[in-house]
């Protein structure tokens, strides 16, 4: 956690806007999420049309926010996709970038549309434009949240108006137009692009009896995301290394998988959500010594992932009428 005073910054990111030059915007940023994102680039130049994020994975807890809640930091970080990031690390020597929030999904959630707010939160009224009203704000799992995973209330008070909004600016927009211009980076060089969206699940929602338990679920928006051949493809390399796979339920993908998906343009999205039981304790959100066993598979899964697609999602040919 980082104590520094609470003086902001003023950081650079590439704004994706205006690819064909290098431009770069100013963003005021907190100390404690200075930056709020890393981007591990592989050694000299990409060598694969993959990008790797890790949204949830944010570990950095403000002292403001600690003391904003009712809750303890453990209690705070059962949302969290915790070692996520450590998890996929292997993806940088494959060639790909990985791309991890600082900032913990209890404060702001980049997998949710930028304005979906409860206005049951806040002291003073939201823009116009603010989703209000979506199945993810009713849930209490908005853009900013009002619960953790478990169904506990974040917040001892209303936040105001001004601070959510801040944190989107701050936060949020800086962390899409990254990876807004990673994807389309990616997509000019190699003439595709392949977004690998990161997460982890509690063992515990996938105890209902309509859902087999797996250990790892990806997500494709039921087809629509991302060719079928990769969603295909990374299933049957994960079956090879002795994985139960789920498609779509209970997670099918969130806001970004949906929004990065179109594989028509040959810029595919798929979600990838790790069952937690197989590397760390639940209970004490610590690594299991199984850990550095998944993560070589995740490695080689998406080595030879990236291997035998390749070529092969390029944007779809439509013929002329």
């Amino acid at each position: 956690m980082d104590m520094r005073n609470n003086e902001r910054h003023i950081m650079l990111i590439p704004d994706a806007s205006r690819p064909e030059r290098r431009f770069f915007m100013r963003v005021t940023i907190e100390p404690e999420f200075d930056p709020p994102f890393v981007v591990d680039e592989p050694p000299v130049r990409q060598r694969a049309p993959f990008i790797f994020s890790a949204p949830h994975a944010g570990a950095a807890y403000p002292r403001s926010f600690l003391e904003a809640s009712r809750l303890d930091a453990l209690t705070l970080r059962r949302s969290e996709d915790a070692f996520v990031d450590r998890l996929f690390a292997g993806a940088v020597s494959l060639g790909a970038p990985l791309m991890a929030a600082r900032f913990p999904r209890a404060y702001l959630d980049v997998n949710r549309e930028p304005y979906e707010l409860d206005p049951r939160m806040f002291d003073g009224r939201l823009p116009s434009f603010a989703n209000t009203r979506s199945m993810r704000v009713a849930g209490g799992l908005g853009t900013i949240p009002r619960i953790v995973a478990d169904g506990q209330e974040i917040y001892r008070g209303r936040l105001s108006v001004e601070e959510a909004l801040g944190r989107i600016e701050r936060l949020y927009k800086p962390y899409h137009r990254m990876l807004r211009y990673l994807v389309h980076r990616t997509a000019q060089v190699f003439g595709q692009a392949v977004l690998i969206d990161c997460h982890s699940m509690p063992a515990t929602s996938l105890n209902r009896e309509d859902i087999v338990k797996a250990d790892i679920v990806l997500g494709d928006r039921y087809g629509t995301s991302c060719a079928t051949l990769l969603t295909d493809l990374v299933e049957s390399m994960l079956r090879r290394r002795g994985y139960t796979v789920g498609r779509n339920k209970p997670y099918a993908g969130g806001f970004i998988t949906e929004h990065y998906g179109e594989p028509a343009l040959g810029r595919h999205a798929l979600q990838i959500e790790i069952n937690r039981s197989l590397y760390m304790d639940e209970r004490t959100l610590t690594p299991r010594p199984a850990f550095d066993t998944l993560a070589n598979d995740l490695k080689a899964i998406f080595g030879a992932v990236i291997e035998e697609s390749e070529g092969d999602l390029a944007p779809c040919q439509i013929a002329a009428e």
